[in-house]
């Protein structure tokens, strides 16, 4: 997942992920009730980048680029390689809504109309290396 943010909402410290529904990663989201996000260390660009334009449906990206996973107490998997790990509880998911989305940003991120799915998680672990 590249494109997150952290916040606070209702009183609690969140992390907001988007996904689009052809990733991979959309089939965990969804059949998980928690979810992890590792950063990794600038050291690891070619890491990232490989995560980012490979699928997990065609490359093994765990082996490919030599992760350990690791399990949260909660149960949901991260990467120890990770300088930093949020482990959230999914508490609200809305598909974008392609009509308050201003055409420029539409144009440019969305020209298949692929539009992303926003998954807010309450932020109930984290890890820091």
């Amino acid at each position: 997942i590249g494109w997150g943010q952290l916040g606070t909402l209702w009183n609690l410290p969140v992390c907001t992920v988007y996904v689009r529904p052809e990733r991979y990663t959309y089939e965990f989201m969804e059949a998980q009730d928690t979810f992890s996000v590792s950063v990794l260390p600038d050291s690891a660009r070619d890491i990232a980048r490989l995560c980012g334009t490979r699928s997990g449906r065609e490359v093994d990206k765990v082996k490919e680029c030599g992760f350990t996973v690791a399990q949260a107490e909660c149960g949901a998997p991260y990467f120890e390689e990770a300088e930093l790990v949020l482990v959230c509880r999914k508490r609200y998911v809305q598909p974008m809504d392609p009509d308050r989305i201003p055409e420029d940003v539409k144009e440019k991120w969305y020209p298949g109309q692929d539009y992303h799915i926003m998954y807010l998680g309450e932020i109930v672990e984290a890890y820091q290396r």
